[in-house]
């Protein structure tokens, strides 16, 4: 598998990057982790606006999908070639709702559905693509999934956003890379069930085993580097930042 870091910022995008999005891709298909803020544009520097095969949301803050309304403009209103096919698009119970209130002018109500194959997740195991996924629901204010994905032998998970809970030890559980937020900051924020702060993602990469431990999803009002020390203090595999248009391949 490659992963692609999109967009990294938490909130609200930075001036170095867009909110959360990661592309996956594997055997030549290409799955996108969340389109927060700002990801749309940041995407097309890495495949072509109509080459995703498949989006999964984590869930429905804006920070992590909102940029979905854009990209329905793009494949809605496509001239050159006719209006895309639909696109599996994998979130949590009500993203078609959310989606078209959020744009708030579509043609009809049923405008998202016809460029977009909704589906609706549940903790579950099930395939997309080459990838087999496990989703579980995390510790956020709204329904929120983390997702392990796994294909040729090897791991990935994605924390989504979410607060301690041992549902991400699980799906964190031998990752050969854990893409973790780390939204807050060790002895400053303490919000049960909302962000896990750098200190915490790095026990969590240690109770889980992961073999990578990458931070994510770091608001411009957070010092990085203070995230990372914490992290390296209790986690003793490798560490390091997510960064804007970095890969890894696993």
């Amino acid at each position: 598998m490659k992963l692609t870091v999109v967009g990294c910022s938490g909130s609200f995008p930075s001036a170095e990057s867009a909110c959360s999005s990661y592309l996956v891709e594997a055997d030549g298909f290409r799955l996108l982790l969340d389109m927060g803020n700002g990801a749309l544009g940041e995407l097309q520097r890495h495949c072509g606006l109509y080459d995703l095969d498949a989006i999964f949301l984590s869930h429905l803050h804006a920070d992590h999908c909102i940029d979905m309304c854009a990209y329905f403009v793009a494949r809605y209103y496509r001239h050159d070639g006719g209006r895309c096919d639909p696109i599996p698009v994998y979130g949590p119970e009500g993203t078609e709702h959310r989606l078209t209130t959020a744009y708030a002018d579509t043609p009809s109500a049923s405008s998202m559905s016809e460029v977009f194959d909704f589906h609706t997740v549940k903790p579950s195991t099930f395939e997309i693509g080459p990838f087999t996924v496990h989703t579980e629901r995390v510790a956020h204010p709204v329904e929120a999934y983390g997702i392990r994905i796994e294909h040729g032998g090897r791991t990935l998970t994605y924390s989504g956003d979410t607060g301690v809970t041992p549902a991400l030890d699980e799906l964190a559980r031998d990752a050969d890379l854990f893409l973790c937020e780390a939204a807050f900051t060790h002895g400053k924020e303490s919000i049960p069930d909302l962000h896990l702060n750098g200190r915490e993602a790095g026990e969590t990469a240690t109770r889980a085993g992961a073999r990578r431990l990458v931070l994510t999803h770091i608001p411009p009002w957070t010092d990085p580097q203070v995230n990372l020390t914490d992290a390296r203090a209790v986690y003793e595999g490798p560490v390091e930042l997510a960064v804007p248009r970095r890969s890894y391949e696993i």
